[in-house]
């Protein structure tokens, strides 16, 4: 008896972890937001249009003058003369502000996450265990700031678009710290058993998989954002009448084809996509028979709507010619799918609550 009230005095007198959990589920909801803002950017050509990094500053132009002086910047890089030529001032600034928007966001995200995070360290509410891992966060965040910058800086060259490969680098980071952030905060939201059933482990380790394949799915969506290859083969299900496209090895060597020919990366995305929306469909209907923790059942039924809406916001996105509004419709989709698969499999796994 006396044990038993000790701890329930040590429980109470135990600072508690849901603000710490909805902190980071707010940081979260900024990345989801930033991933977003970055496809937007992207399809507009407007990251092109700031041609510095200056990570601590964050006045845009105030002056006719400064945005003159910035135009002109602009107007000396290639981007200019093969893709806006003529452009005048009014639409470049509309590009501009859309790059500043995007970066001024990254660097709110890191303020957002640094003044609590110290916050509730000092107030006790961040345990020697979980303070390594925040302050690993905030890093990786700075990092991935100049991956970004490192990927602009690819695209001030003859090509006038950045490298698809750095483009995929920085989207599997954000996606990364997206899913870290959500993870530590669903494990502080809510206490998880010690224990799973059989069944219910088997259907985790199922999920984590098909996880891994979104992943994949997504990371090859990158290459197709940054050849531009959903401008091409603008049918679906077939590629212009071909279940497989021509030209699909017309690369040398071969392995170059899956991240440079435009065929072969759009088909390449479509077929891991059908794979996983298949296999994601079956895991939610088979998870009917399973007894799974009551906090489970809400991301598995997300799933297939997540999954559907995906799916369709892919094919109209390809049958369109990719535009703006699908485009990143599409991209937010990707990342409510990870987000379905993410949440599942933490309220499915065992142990202590991060």
């Amino acid at each position: 008896m006396a044990q038993s009230q000790a701890m329930v005095v040590a429980s109470a007198a135990r600072p508690s972890k849901r603000p710490v959990a909805v902190w980071l589920l707010v940081c979260a909801g900024m990345v989801f937001f930033m991933v977003v803002l970055g496809g937007l950017t992207r399809l507009t050509d407007s990251g092109l249009s700031m041609m510095d990094w200056k990570p601590l500053s964050v006045l845009p132009p105030m002056t006719e003058a400064e945005w003159t002086y910035w135009f002109d910047i602009y107007r000396r890089i290639p981007q200019y003369h093969n893709v806006n030529a003529g452009m005048t001032l009014i639409e470049f600034k509309g590009i501009f502000w859309l790059e500043y928007l995007h970066r001024l966001w990254g660097r709110l995200i890191g303020v957002v996450f640094l003044v609590p995070f110290l916050w509730f360290l000092w107030r006790g509410h961040v345990d020697r265990h979980l303070a390594p891992r925040l302050a690993l966060l905030f890093v990786l965040g700075g990092l991935q700031g100049a991956l970004g910058w490192f990927m602009v800086a690819s695209g001030f060259t003859e090509v006038a678009a950045v490298s698809q490969y750095r483009l995929a680098a920085h989207l599997i980071a954000a996606v990364i710290i997206y899913g870290a952030i959500l993870w530590v905060a669903l494990g502080l939201l809510n206490p998880r058993p010690s224990l799973v059933a059989p069944d219910t482990a088997a259907l985790r380790s199922r999920l984590s998989w098909l996880l891994g394949l979104t992943t994949v799915v997504i990371l090859s969506g990158a290459f197709v954002a940054g050849l531009d290859a959903g401008l091409i083969y603008n049918t679906f299900p077939l590629m212009n009448d071909h279940l497989v496209p021509p030209e699909i090895f017309d690369h040398s060597p071969w392995i170059l084809n899956f991240f440079e020919n435009h065929a072969t990366v759009q088909f390449t995305h479509r077929v891991l996509a059908l794979t996983a929306f298949f296999l994601i469909l079956w895991a939610w209907w088979g998870s009917r028979a399973v007894a799974v923790p009551p906090r489970a059942r809400a991301p598995l039924a997300l799933l297939p709507l997540a999954a559907v809406l995906q799916v369709g916001l892919g094919i109209s996105t390809l049958l369109l010619a990719v535009p703006v509004s699908l485009a990143t419709l599409h991209q937010a989709g990707a990342l409510l799918l990870f987000t379905a698969l993410l949440w599942a499999i933490r309220e499915m796994t065992p142990g202590e609550a991060a």
